[in-house]
């Protein structure tokens, strides 16, 4: 296939020249640098290689352009090199106008002109993306193969798990031509769906999650039975620790039950996490954050359930649902929290085929045309309103409370109020959800006047508050009335330790009601729920498990 191309698209032709020849000077021995002087010429580029089967690592277009500009050129570029890192050329004028513009079109960075040095302000970006592109690579047939039906849950919670783990599939459903034709190969029936192809042509019918991780070659085994840290939760603060830990010399497992990411993983684009500032989605930090643990050694194990954890002398043992266990000298509980289910009726009975919990950014695509309503009134659900704005005729937020102020951040409020697709409608709420095989209709009860209706909806997705997943500790370890961890000086009371505490001191702030045994992030009582912070505690909970193992 030859070497993948760098592409550029200016219209400006000194401005073009110059950006071919620094990029020709640092990358021309592994890329094709091809340049356009428009946005239909460079269509027309990359319509020839992909016919030719060609690559593109990355695309750079200027912002302003004549017929098109670079937004418009890069959102039709998508279709044809989804994998593709895309960037945007900007004068500084034009710096808000494209950081806007990156809130709707998924471009990873802009570069604002001139760009003088290369060394210092061109060539960092284009080393981040191109590392980037090569980890996910630009695979037009996935070795994975799924067929499913298009309202069954089972068959979602597949996508769902690939998509999460940033998987390449290629997804069929089974009343398609080639779903059939993979059934009838498979020699399987109505009752194998979802049917599950790997590369080498087995075929796993109704498979488990596990099944499919394995089948993706995640890892689903722990490589010791010893570690010094094990963190249970992938999400920033369980992350955030695997990093540190692994950099550090620590012996690290870092155990996650569905997606490493957690619900920060889910968000379509965060804005406010400090260094990025044009914003990043959620997949694309957890990315990077993964392949930054594995760089420090640090092992993840996928799809594997915690159900118990006790002490056994100095060590700390989790047990597996699958009867299995793994110890280490510390343990930090990342677990994070879940989204509360919603008490509505008929909910339950079609979750999955159309109400769906978190952004379940699967679904975006197959929005098209429909009325999309979200539950919810903070950040994730504003995120995911502006996500599914790409796609739906209408969304409609539907917010408990008298306003978005008091739950949402401003900068999100005012994004929300310029997309002419999207409704915020307060004092609302879902009461029942209706169907036949999949959501078709809800009923909203508007506490402002009293009134209920049934509206037509063919998705709904819901974000209302958030539970802690601490059900399997027990009596391990101190929790509030809530569920949440108690660690540190939330532990003491009226200056007492807290009950069975075996140490000449007080715990550490992160820690919990049992030595060695620490918590971060969202699942922490009084914790701050923000992503920035969450890193902050998975990294401080690493020196604070230097300070225990050096006391023991």
């Amino acid at each position: 296939m030859g070497q993948p191309a760098i592409l550029t698209v200016d219209d400006d032709p000194s401005v073009s020249r110059a950006i071919a020849r620094d990029l020709r000077r640092r990358y021309a021995d592994r890329y094709r640098i091809i340049r356009a002087g428009s946005a239909t010429e460079a269509l027309d580029v990359l319509k020839e290689l992909k016919l030719r089967g060609g690559r593109v690592a990355v695309m750079l277009a200027d912002y302003r352009m004549p017929q098109m500009n670079g937004i418009d050129f890069l959102e039709q570029a998508m279709d044809l090199f989804p994998h593709a890192r895309r960037a945007l050329l900007t004068a500084y004028a034009d710096t808000d106008a494209a950081i806007q513009a990156i809130n709707v079109v998924d471009v990873d960075h802009y570069l604002l002109k001139p760009w003088d040095p290369p060394e210092e302000k061109l060539y960092p970006v284009l080393d981040a993306l191109l590392d980037a592109w090569q980890a996910t690579g630009d695979q037009e047939l996935p070795d994975l193969r799924v067929v499913g039906h298009r309202w069954s849950e089972p068959s979602f919670q597949i996508r769902d798990f690939l998509a999460r783990n940033l998987v390449p599939y290629k997804y069929f459903g089974a009343d398609e031509p080639e779903g059939r034709r993979l059934m009838e190969a498979a020699d399987a029936g109505p009752e194998s769906i979802p049917l599950v192809v790997t590369a080498d042509g087995s075929a796993l019918s109704r498979p488990t999650v596990q099944e499919v991780a394995e089948a993706a070659g995640l890892s689903v085994t722990p490589g010791r039975d010893f570690y010094d840290l094990i963190i249970v939760g992938g999400g920033p603060a369980g992350l955030g620790a695997a990093v540190y830990g692994g950099s550090e010399g620590l012996k690290t497992l870092l155990i996650e039950r569905q997606a490493v990411g957690g619900q920060a993983g889910q968000s379509s684009r965060i804005e406010n996490y400090l260094g990025f500032p044009d914003g990043i989605s959620g997949a694309q930090l957890t990315d990077r954050a993964r392949r930054q643990a594995d760089k420090f050694a640090a092992e993840t194990l996928n799809t594997r359930e915690v159900v118990g954890l006790r002490t056994d002398g100095s060590a700390r043992t989790l047990t597996f649902a699958d009867g299995g266990e793994i110890s280490a000298h510390a343990i930090l509980l990342a677990t994070g929290v879940s989204y509360r289910p919603l008490l509505a009726d008929g909910v339950a009975d079609l979750t999955g085929s159309g109400v769906f919990y978190g952004s379940a950014a699967t679904e975006g695509p197959a929005c098209s045309g429909s009325d999309v309503y979200i539950v919810g009134g903070a950040n994730s659900a504003g995120q995911a309103a502006l996500f599914f704005s790409r796609y739906a005729r209408r969304v409609t937020l539907l917010v408990r409370g008298d306003s978005l102020e008091a739950s949402m951040s401003y900068y999100l409020i005012q994004q929300l109020a310029q997309v002419a697709n999207i409704e915020v409608r307060t004092r609302c709420e879902v009461t029942g959800a209706h169907g036949d095989g999949h959501l078709q209709a809800i009923t909203i009860c508007d506490s402002k006047d009293g009134t209920k209706a049934t509206v037509e909806c063919g998705y709904l997705f819901v974000f209302i508050g958030a539970e802690p997943r601490t059900d399997w500790l027990g009596d391990a370890v101190q929790r509030d009335g809530k569920g949440f961890i108690r660690t540190g000086a939330d532990l003491l009371a009226n200056g007492e330790r807290p009950r069975g505490w075996d140490r000449d001191r007080d715990p550490f702030y992160l820690e919990s009601s049992v030595p060695g045994i620490f918590a971060a992030g969202d699942v922490r009582a009084n914790s701050i729920k923000r992503v920035a912070s969450a890193v902050g505690e998975g990294a401080m909970a690493v020196a604070l498990v230097h300070r225990y193992l050096e006391a023991q």
